[in-house]
């Protein structure tokens, strides 16, 4: 990972893809891209974070968030770049 970059890590395990970690990819994607964060953001998949019962599983700058979806991860990546957006 780049230096100075926040990581956002999803989870892509099976339990969480299937629980719809699909289109909060898109949703993550299309908000880097809407407030220009590219080169500000380390965005990848990861395996398996443990505790699936919690899932759907999001890394943002080092905290899991558990239960997240296309329509919450936007409050998570607002609170995290608000500085920046």
């Amino acid at each position: 990972m780049e230096e100075n970059r926040i990581e956002i890590m999803i989870c892509l395990g099976s339990s969480c893809f299937s629980r719809g970690n699909k289109k909060t990819v898109d949703t993550i994607k299309q908000f880097i891209t809407e407030h220009h964060l590219e080169n500000k953001v380390y965005f990848h998949g990861g395996h398996c974070f443990g505790g699936c019962e919690n899932g759907p599983k999001v890394k943002i700058a080092g905290t899991i968030y558990e239960n997240v979806d296309h329509n919450n991860v936007i409050d998570l990546l607002v609170r995290t770049f608000d500085t920046l957006v």
